[in-house]
């Protein structure tokens, strides 16, 4: 598959986020059932291991599809007295279950795909299983292009989740292809269940990112440096902020809270330090549109670390990533 840029974290608005990845879950709940279906009857009927694989692969999609089809929904809720902070984290939890699923999915495959290549059974039906990994395989490709176009233009945790999943089928239904060919043509059946240990091999791999980028946003990694210096850059773009220290950046789902301190002359009267911290903040909502924005004002020269428990070391000139506005 080619490669894609998600665009980061709070740059679309949490109400076009919801609408494209809502319509995009239904889409992958909707596609994962045809499949579950095509492929049983395809296995019912041939016997093959990778078909088998590729099945089983499928029916966590079904769960996989189902938890991101309600997280996203879940997710983008506002925030209440409960979750002054949203809901965004469902997301997170959302893809990491998937995760989850997606190791389990590898090892019982693998497992089984080890067996029948100590013991490897003749395949039956093979043109019909053949016709239905192909009709799979083009609904699961028309489907990963799908969440690619959504993930350019709305970041999505739990749709980047699913979309490794998907991606993942396509190469199992590629594998259960090459395996059932093989062995029909050369009349060796253990190929087969090497395609299914391919397919295992593989779902282990995507686990991993899976599991990666949803601890990411539910351990509050930062975003990243192009994001934070364009932040900064957004926030001090006026001479009377004459420095910006103690940024902190976190994602959660389809918002990006965000937090700094702004540094102006201390002659400055407290009406026209607000004026001027509510348009910085309103430059970087713009470019943030579903970002929760704090920016605590300090008279330049006399800031001092404060506000929390992990505040940066701050001595009296910008730490070296922050740059002055």
């Amino acid at each position: 598959m080619s490669e894609h840029h998600e665009p980061e974290p709070g740059s679309a608005s949490v109400a076009q986020s919801t609408a494209l990845t809502s319509r995009v879950t239904t889409w992958s709940v909707s596609c994962a059932l045809v499949l579950v279906a095509l492929k049983l009857g395809a296995w019912w009927f041939s016997g093959s291991i990778a078909v088998l694989a590729s099945m089983a692969d499928s029916g966590l999609d079904v769960l996989a599809a189902l938890a991101t089809f309600f997280a996203v929904r879940y997710a983008a809720i506002p925030p209440d007295s409960d979750h002054r902070f949203g809901h965004g984290k469902a997301e997170a939890f959302a893809s990491l279950v998937q995760s989850g699923l997606v190791f389990a999915s590898a090892v019982l495959i693998g497992w089984d795909a080890i067996e029948h290549i100590l013991k490897p059974a003749p395949l039956s039906h093979e043109g019909a299983a053949m016709v239905v990994m192909v009709v799979s395989l083009a609904l699961s490709s028309a489907l990963v292009m799908a969440q690619t176009r959504v993930l350019r233009r709305a970041a999505s945790v739990a749709v980047s989740g699913d979309r490794a999943h998907y991606i993942a089928d396509v190469a199992s239904n590629i594998a259960a292809l090459t395996g059932i060919a093989a062995a029909f043509l050369l009349r060796t059946p253990w190929i087969d269940a090497a395609a299914g240990l391919i397919v295992a091999a593989w779902l282990l791999w995507g686990a991993v990112g899976v599991f990666h980028a949803s601890s990411h946003q539910l351990l509050d990694h930062e975003l990243s440096a192009q994001a934070r210096e364009r932040i900064r850059a957004l926030a001090g773009d006026d001479p009377n902020i004459l420095h910006i220290h103690e940024l902190r950046t976190r994602a959660s789902g389809p918002y990006v809270h965000i937090q700094m301190h702004a540094e102006l002359p201390p002659s400055m009267s407290l009406e026209t330090a607000h004026h001027i911290i509510v348009s910085a903040e309103r430059r970087v909502l713009k470019a943030f549109p579903a970002a929760d924005i704090l920016i605590h004002a300090d008279p330049f020269g006399r800031a001092e670390p404060h506000g929390g428990p992990f505040p940066e070391q701050y001595d009296g000139t910008p730490p070296s990533e922050d740059s002055s506005g």
